[in-house]
């Protein structure tokens, strides 16, 4: 196929596709949260990713598993401790500078560590062995110097800002197997939990414990409270979360006594999703529901904030803060769950159970202005929120790694730490310490959505394929994979604001269901195509979905039935790879056609379907080193395909494969090629730009690579470059998310400048 370059611009879609790309940009907001120039709070200063560390490697086998839970630091803030409970030990990571982290060894106990705190030259860490307990260990030596026997299995421990006591709250955590009183996992299971206070007086040999008893105290199983969470204040008093018990007690370490206790209470949410069924439907509603709190930090002597994750009962998917004396000042409501999905950090998966489930929170000054930090461990971010008085007002949300567990403000520095307790080598899934500078703007987030017309966000995620709407500058299209099989979505980004701005969503009706949209493309009849990728087995078939302006399918094509034969034909041998990814469109003759990317090749061993075959020389029958460009004319119907040459796979990677296809305003192609690493795993992220004729080979490609862009934003990125777009003459790539399922979550709109300067010579 020849196809003919254009010398200008197609402006004029028609009415129906200026339909489909929504209202003019600016019409839609995002609650006022950001403006122009990136996020910024009341009072300006914002926290910005500088850096993240993989905990692997701390380890001499890379390939272990190895998470970062509780973090500490020492005191002038120049080096991390964290637990990790997989690998039984404590690691140590240089932040002198804190933009360019350093492994610092670790030390094994070989026991679970499960929490740390700094006292000095010590760490005191809570070990949780067949006889539990509390290891001092010399930060400069990385050797234990004293342990000191514990009352059961610790699960939080904290020193007192003058260093005089530590309380280590002590869990003897539950079976969560065990049926007691028709509740699986409830309440008795003796022995209960405790409060112990070391008195940190002398050498670490001569410090001393003293218990604190915490029953008779909760509603719910008074005889068996189940500490969760210890902070410690100004006034050596401590607050201690009872989970499951869904109550909170002060104890005033000097004389060992509480002082103050209260429950936790219930609430009652609205607008929240409460089933899972691959779709973000923000029309539930959830009532009397126990906070259960796991983190809790002092505000003030008089207050206090809780994360209620929730666990045997709950989970009110937000925070609080109270008065010591149990009053409510404050409750999040939904409004933490509407900024996950406002950001595209909502897992839908765990609409059933606890939504984002906020685990950590924090809270310290800041020159001039407090923070209050709230981490979600579903939802795989820290929100971060200036106390206006005791009135939390949101500022930004951070990404973090997936499962952010540990939360530790360094304001001497102006520094702030996030870890994560997820790790999975074999998927490329790594635990990652996120450090953040507090400055005057942040990076993150990308896109966020505006409001859906009834005051909830449009929800968003998994992003998957880009195009432009010609004529419509800065206003972009965009389609979400699988994840959200149940409501396949098109939706219209306005990119000229940062962070870009999703201003419309429109469901995409009709046709038989099931799509794996991966492309769009907006053609010049008014209508606007999305690809949808099959599966290897064509049970999901490769299809391409004509909309209107409504967003109702007019047309649904599959590909040829010989080459569905073939495929079927040879299901058991070779490989059928995956599908369809990007499409774009082509004018031409009066008309246009379309070009879909085919991601892998598809290897066929069955007589009579050679001509099909990406791999005919049957070098690599796994996975072929060539892949196709399909082609099909709406006019007569007809499909007709080009090869494409895959660059040779990496070390490690077990694939090169297309993502996306474009046209480039000269009439070139532009794609993503890339491998399936991820972060520092990862070798081949690309523009590819190509003249194409009859086909593509590796030699007729001009390559912009993507990897400086997606290491500029400091985090574990992904492998998933999905989408390509121009507008203005600007070029855009964005990242998909995999709907926060085993995947942080971020979202990243790559703006890479004018097209033209990313190919300087084609």
């Amino acid at each position: 196929m020849q196809v003919r370059r254009r010398t200008r611009r197609i402006v004029a879609l028609g009415v129906a596709a200026a339909a489909l790309a929504g209202p003019a940009v600016g019409t839609a907001g995002a609650g006022g949260t950001y403006g122009g120039g990136g996020p910024a709070g009341p009072g300006g200063g914002v926290f910005d990713r500088i850096a993240s560390f993989p905990v692997y490697e701390n380890n001499d086998d890379p390939g272990a598993e190895t998470v970062a839970e509780i973090v500490a630091a020492t005191r002038d803030g120049r080096t991390l401790v964290y637990v990790d409970s997989v690998g039984e030990q404590v690691g140590f990571v240089d932040i002198t500078d804190p933009a360019d982290p350093q492994p610092g060894g670790t030390l094994g106990f070989g026991a679970e560590p499960t929490s740390v705190a700094v006292r000095g030259g010590h760490a005191l860490v809570a070990v949780d062995a067949d006889a539990p307990y509390l290891a001092v260990v010399d930060i400069a030596a990385r050797a234990v110097v004293v342990q000191i026997p514990l009352a059961g299995q610790p699960d939080s421990v904290d020193v007192s800002p003058d260093g005089r006591y530590a309380a280590v709250a002590i869990e003897n955590e539950r079976d969560e197997e065990v049926v007691v009183g028709g509740v699986e996992g409830g309440l008795p299971q003796p022995p209960a939990g405790l409060l112990q206070v070391v008195d940190l007086v002398g050498a670490p040999s001569a410090w001393t414990v003293r218990d604190v008893a915490l029953t008779g105290l909760a509603g719910y199983a008074p005889e068996d409270p189940e500490p969760e969470y210890v902070d410690v204040n100004a006034w050596n008093l401590a607050v201690v979360t009872l989970q499951e018990n869904n109550h909170v007690v002060v104890v005033d370490l000097r004389r060992g006594r509480v002082v103050s206790h209260f429950p936790a209470g219930t609430v009652d949410l609205d607008r929240v999703d409460v089933v899972e069924d691959d779709r973000i439907s923000l029309t539930g509603s959830l009532d009397d529901v126990p906070r259960e709190p796991d983190g809790v930090v002092w505000l003030d002597p008089w207050h206090v904030a809780t994360a209620n994750e929730g666990d045997l009962f709950g989970g009110s998917r937000g925070f609080t803060v109270f008065r010591i004396d149990g009053r409510v000042v404050h409750d999040s409501g939904n409004t933490l769950e509407h900024l996950a999905v406002r950001h595209g950090h909502y897992p839908e998966s765990r609409s059933e159970n606890k939504g984002t489930e906020p685990e950590g929170v924090a809270h310290a000054r800041y020159g001039g202005s407090e923070y209050l930090f709230v981490g979600s461990e579903r939802g795989n971010f820290v929100a971060v929120y200036r106390l206006d008085g005791l009135r939390p007002r949101f500022v930004q949300l951070l990404p973090t790694g997936i499962g952010p567990e540990g939360l530790l403000p360094i304001p001497a520095r102006g520094l702030f730490v996030a870890t994560s307790e997820v790790d999975d080598p074999p998927t490329g899934v790594r635990t990652v310490i996120s450090l953040y500078r507090l400055r005057g703007g942040a990076a993150y987030p990308t896109v966020v959505s505006g409001d859906a017309g009834d005051g909830t966000p449009i929800p968003w995620g998994a992003l998957s394929g880009l195009a432009e709407v010609p004529g419509r500058r800065n206003t972009l299209l965009a389609v979400a994979d699988s994840y959200y099989v149940a409501d396949p979505r098109l939706y219209t980004l306005d990119v000229g604001t940062t962070p870009a701005r999703i201003v419309r969503s429109l469901p995409i009706t009709g046709g038989t269901g099931g799509y794996d949209l991966e492309g769009v493309a907006a053609a010049p009849d008014g209508t606007v195509w999305v690809a949808s990728e099959g599966n290897a087995s064509d049970s999901r078939p490769n299809r391409l979905l004509q909309l209107d302006a409504s967003g109702a399918v007019l047309a649904e094509v599959g590909l040829p039935p010989e080459v569905i034969a073939c495929r079927a034909a040879t299901t058991a041998r070779g490989s059928l790879g995956a599908g369809f990814e990007g499409v774009t469109v082509v004018p031409g003759d009066g008309g246009y056609r379309l070009l879909v990317a085919q991601q892998r090749g598809w290897n066929y061993t069955t007589p009579g379907c050679e001509a099909l075959d990406d791999d005919p020389a049957d070098v690599d029958a796994s996975e072929p080193g060539w892949t196709r460009l399909w082609v099909y004319d709406p006019a007569g119907g007809t499909w007709s395909h080009l090869p494409y040459e895959l660059e040779p796979r990496p070390p490690l990677a077990s694939w090169v494969g297309l993502s996306e296809v474009t046209l480039a305003p000269d009439g070139d192609l532009v794609l993503i090629e890339r491998d399936n690493r991820t972060g520092a795993f990862a070798t081949l992220k690309r523009l590819v730009k190509t003249d194409l004729d009859a086909e593509v080979r590796r030699a007729d490609k001009t390559f912009a690579d993507l990897l400086p862009a997606l290491e500029a934003t400091r985090g574990w990125f992904t492998d998933k470059p999905e989408g390509f777009a121009l507008t203005g003459g600007r070029a855009y790539v964005v990242t998909d998310n995999d709907g926060v399922e085993d995947a942080s979550g971020e979202t990243q709109l790559l703006r890479l400048g004018p097209w033209r300067r990313l190919f300087p010579g084609a």
